[in-house]
């Protein structure tokens, strides 16, 4: 559920997908101790018409602390 006062802008991602004028949107912001990434991805068919929007939201911190690499073979 979307705080009132920022359901416009959702719906104005979402009329803007719909219009084939953007195919993501990303925001990030602070809740008290997290913070917070917030992306929208349009989601089309094979013809490139909008099915739908993807909403996904991460909590970052521990990313922004993240140095060096860690390949993907690494991963056990």
């Amino acid at each position: 559920m979307h705080p009132p006062e920022s359901v416009h802008v959702v719906e104005n991602i979402v009329n803007a997908f719909r219009e084939g004028k953007k195919d993501d949107a990303s925001f990030w912001i602070h809740m008290g101790p997290k913070f917070v990434l917030i992306r929208y991805f349009a989601v089309r068919d094979e013809e490139g018409n909008f099915r739908g929007t993807l909403e996904v939201s991460q909590e970052i911190s521990e990313i922004q602390e993240l140095k060096g690499d860690k390949r993907l073979l690494e991963w056990e």
